[in-house]
């Protein structure tokens, strides 16, 4: 039997199986910078006030647009015309066709193997009340897959 995010589209998921895609990195609550004249996207290290930098988890997710009224709430229809998913978040490779990589929860079966594999933003984030002007947080690293993340080859059987 396939997977569910391999048989249904994102818009026939049940609520806890769209929850359930949701790797835990925490990457999509890091603040973004837009230029308005060239619509450039940048990613900052600088990480919304309600992320816990020890867990890559919203500190109060059920209550977090009452506390950051720009939070968004990803929906099947957003996921499609947003540009600023980093390409690691399943929610993106779904939409896009893709599998889930190794170190996805619902692959591995285990919650520490997206920090295990270098994609959350455990250790590498500031707090917003730290960050005097998202400009000078600017990084490249929540943009890209790192190599640690990528498949794995096939191990062959040694006995």
């Amino acid at each position: 039997m396939q997977p569910f995010w391999r048989t249904k589209t994102l818009e026939d998921m049940s609520d806890a199986e769209w929850e359930s895609l949701c790797d835990g990195c925490g990457r999509c609550c890091l603040h973004k910078l837009r230029n308005e004249d060239t619509n450039a996207l940048y990613f900052t290290e600088v990480a919304c006030r309600l992320l816990d930098a020890k867990t890559a988890r919203c500190g109060n997710y059920p209550e977090r647009r009452r506390f950051v009224p720009d939070c968004m709430r990803l929906t099947p229809e957003l996921v499609r015309e947003i540009d600023w998913l980093p390409p690691s978040c399943a929610y993106r490779m779904v939409a896009e066709g893709r599998d889930l990589a190794w170190w996805h929860p619902l692959v591995s079966g285990r919650a520490e193997t997206v920090h295990e594999a270098g994609i959350s933003v455990i250790g590498r984030t500031v707090p917003e009340r730290d960050a005097n002007a998202l400009e000078d947080h600017v990084v490249a690293w929540p943009g890209r897959v790192p190599p640690t993340a990528r498949p794995l080859p096939r191990r062959r059987n040694t006995r």
